[in-house]
């Protein structure tokens, strides 16, 4: 940028932000008018932080900004929306009792004399869900019934309802599939042709590539590159991310056959979501779930693991012909089953316990004494362990889940399940929300589970993630499985084709 400034949007110098250590430190950055910069870097290099100072939520400790050639210090998130800018945060943020029409509109319901107009509301409802691709959906039906990926889209869609000037959009597109990124980035284009900055953090590299005009890379709360995507390349960024070689970001995994059966589901139904689903998981192998959003692979895994009612179905375990009793996730686990949930803020962690504690949860037999005094000496050097293996970043094994980034918090809720050594182990969206270093070493991970043994089934919105770390892909179409493939047998078109099948589309 030119050291006056003229010409951006935002102007960012000598930004300075610290807790418990430095998080940001001498941060300069601009953003253009109808310029998508994006922001990228590993967990907990102060992404989010900045983020968070320009939409009005964090106090910076130095530094100055100016939007529109004026100074800008916003006191909080609604003077800097009063300001014209906008954030997308990466957590979501929704009530679960609001409709989504509700939500959608929830600091301007139209109304009169102090009564909602409903009919209104849900008519200016549905333009903003078929944006989003959303827009088969009531606008009367609440939030707490979609998943996680329609629940994020619900977001982005409350972000592009407002006219703003700048939008920070922090991880658009973690629990999204490809035709929905797609929708995304077209309306990211209508925004550019509008004057919009944006400010894109994500994770994904080659999305970045292609939807940024200039990507910068923080390191350790530093500001350490900004390029062009013609002027650089995926290697180079990584590079920059993490201040080391790490060679192919997705390993290509050798093809193997997995040993004896360790997961039977035979006509397994839970609702609308789930329709007569049947599929063998084996010991070694890494099963594959792909599908869109809302094709019923989550709704499939927590049927099968008893947190969601099941209507009809029967599960075998270890090669048995005698149907598992497992009505509860308590059964599951007791099973020998874990299941990393997709929504870890609500279903994964206990947020105010300490990362040592939720390490520990699921296997506090193993650290405790007759009358279930927990071991602390124990409980810790597991949980160091686990920290050091997954390179969670905390000030300690004390410091509470809530205050990590959330791609670390995605780690401690791997950690947990690791911990207790289960036999067959559920991943839904285990990267989500994760850098490009830690999904290498998630990747290392489930391998190195699936060579000792271990059954591993992956629910992934990331086609490539599983084409590189699955021996086998099961494709899920409106609540039925569609196809099962072996390595060497897919390909992407194959795949997507599988998945569009249930709804009537022939590719």
């Amino acid at each position: 940028m030119d050291a006056s400034g003229q010409g951006k949007l935002l102007v960012v110098t000598g930004l300075e932000k610290s807790y418990s250590a430095k998080v940001l430190s001498e941060v300069d950055l601009s953003i253009g008018a109808g310029e998508v910069h994006a922001l990228v870097g590993e967990n907990g290099a102060g992404k989010s932080t900045l983020a968070g100072i320009v939409a009005g939520l964090v106090k910076p400790d130095g530094g100055h900004m100016n939007l529109n050639g004026r100074p800008y210090a916003p006191r909080n998130r609604r003077d800097a929306e009063s300001s014209g800018i906008r954030l997308v945060m990466q957590e979501l943020n929704l009530i679960g009792n609001l409709t989504l029409a509700e939500s959608l509109f929830f600091d301007r319901l139209p109304h009169r004399l102090g009564w909602i107009n409903y009919n209104r509301l849900n008519e200016q409802a549905r333009p903003l869900l078929d944006q989003v691709g959303l827009g088969e959906l009531d606008p009367t039906r609440l939030v707490s019934s979609l998943g996680v990926g329609q629940q994020q889209l619900i977001e982005i869609a409350v972000g592009l309802s407002r006219r703003c000037d700048l939008l920070i959009l922090d991880e658009p597109t973690a629990a999204l599939t490809d035709p929905e990124i797609d929708r995304l980035f077209a309306q990211i284009v209508r925004l550019k042709a509008n004057g919009v900055g944006m400010i894109y953090i994500s994770h994904r590299l080659e999305e970045v590539q292609r939807v940024a005009d200039r990507i910068s890379v923080l390191r350790d709360g530093q500001l350490v590159f900004t390029r062009r995507p013609s002027e650089t390349s995926l290697e180079e960024i990584v590079r920059w991310m993490v201040g080391r070689e790490l060679g192919s970001v997705v390993r290509q995994r050798p093809a193997r056959s997995g040993g004896a059966v360790a997961l039977r589901v035979r006509g397994l139904r839970a609702g609308p979501a789930v329709q007569d689903v049947s599929f063998e998981a084996r010991y070694g192998e890494i099963l594959g779930f792909a599908g869109l959003m809302g094709s019923g692979r989550t709704e499939t895994m927590r049927a099968l693991y008893g947190a969601d009612r099941r209507e009809a179905g029967q599960i075998f375990l270890r090669g048995s012909d005698v149907p598992a009793k497992i009505r509860t996730p308590s059964d599951a686990v007791r099973r020998g089953l874990a299941l990393l949930t997709e929504n870890r803020k609500e279903q994964g962690l206990l947020l105010p316990m300490a990362v040592r504690a939720n390490i520990s949860l699921s296997h506090l037999g193993s650290i405790s004494r007759w009358g279930g005094w927990v071991q602390t000496a124990v409980e810790q050097a597991v949980a160091l362990r686990w920290i050091q293996n997954l390179r969670i970043r905390c000030a300690s094994a004390e410091q509470p889940a809530v205050e990590l980034s959330g791609g670390n918090q995605q780690k401690v809720v791997i950690a947990k399940w690791l911990c207790r050594d289960c036999e067959v182990m559920i991943f839904d969206e285990p990267t989500r929300g994760i850098d490009v270093g830690a999904k290498f070493e998630v990747y290392r991970l489930l391998a190195d589970l699936a060579d000792k043994g271990k059954a591993i089934i992956i629910v992934s919105s990331d086609l490539k993630e599983l084409m590189a770390s699955c021996d086998r892909i099961a494709v899920m179409s409106a609540g039925r499985l569609a196809a099962v493939f072996d390595r060497g047998e897919w390909s992407q078109d194959a795949i997507m084709a599988a998945a569009l099948s249930g709804y009537g589309v022939n590719l």
